[in-house]
């Protein structure tokens, strides 16, 4: 059975998400602090995790990245903050996806289907997969899942990793934004397309020499985006 985690201080949010997913057939769990849920993070293994990023003791953001550290699984952070900023806050450090209070069950509901198969067909992909995909100053190893810019080990986030490994893959290629909100956060995702914004513009500011301008990852005005020429 699959195993969700979530963290939430809010009890109209909290006690309504236990009910709804054990419905839906999952093992859910609840946290109403950062220290609580810590606690219970390294006690179990989780196939996902919820987390609020206004929380009592320990923030959401510095959870996010004690659990990134320990081990790799998938978190959409739910909150009231929506603004772009936060929204690159929560991606930075770590997190899948991002839904905004107030938000409906059905439309997490479906965010929650999407990662998770993400997430499995990550896990599935066969060894012949992996190898090091390369475009100028750029070296990513499908193994490792590590980035070299210039030479550098630089720090990609989980979704980052995905889209630039998705772009290199098909280097010289137009993707449009539809072929990557696709392969990356699933074909049945709901969200708007500013989560892939936030996505391109993270890679560009690690890749280019003045991301203001871009010559490596471009746009391709009304279609979408292509890496190399």
């Amino acid at each position: 059975m699959t195993r969700i985690l979530i963290v939430e201080d809010e009890p109209s949010y909290l006690d309504p998400l236990l009910y709804q997913l054990t419905r839906e057939g999952y093992e859910a769990y609840g946290a109403a602090s950062g220290e609580q849920a810590w606690t219970i993070y390294q006690e179990m293994e989780f196939d996902l995790v919820l987390l609020d990023l206004m929380l009592p003791g320990v923030s959401g953001t510095t959870l996010c990245r004690r659990m990134r550290e320990l081990r790799r699984v998938p978190i959409i952070m739910v909150t009231a903050k929506s603004t772009e900023n936060d929204v690159i806050v929560g991606l930075e450090i770590g997190a899948d996806d991002y839904v905004t209070k107030p938000y409906s069950f059905r439309e997490l509901l479906a965010r929650i289907h999407a990662v998770l198969r993400r997430s499995l067909e990550g896990r599935d992909e066969g060894a012949d997969a992996e190898r090091t995909l390369s475009c100028g100053p750029i070296e990513l190893s499908t193994a490792s899942h590590e980035v070299r810019v210039r030479g550098e080990l630089t720090a990609f986030p989980l979704k980052e990793f995905e889209v630039l490994e998705y772009l290199l893959r098909n280097k010289g290629h137009v993707l449009t934004r539809h072929q990557l909100i696709a392969r990356v956060w699933g074909s049945d995702y709901v969200g708007d397309t500013k989560t892939l914004d936030v996505h391109i513009k993270r890679i560009r500011a690690k890749i280019e020499d003045d991301p203001a301008h871009p010559t490596l990852l471009t746009t391709v005005r009304g279609v979408g985006y292509r890496i190399g020429q």
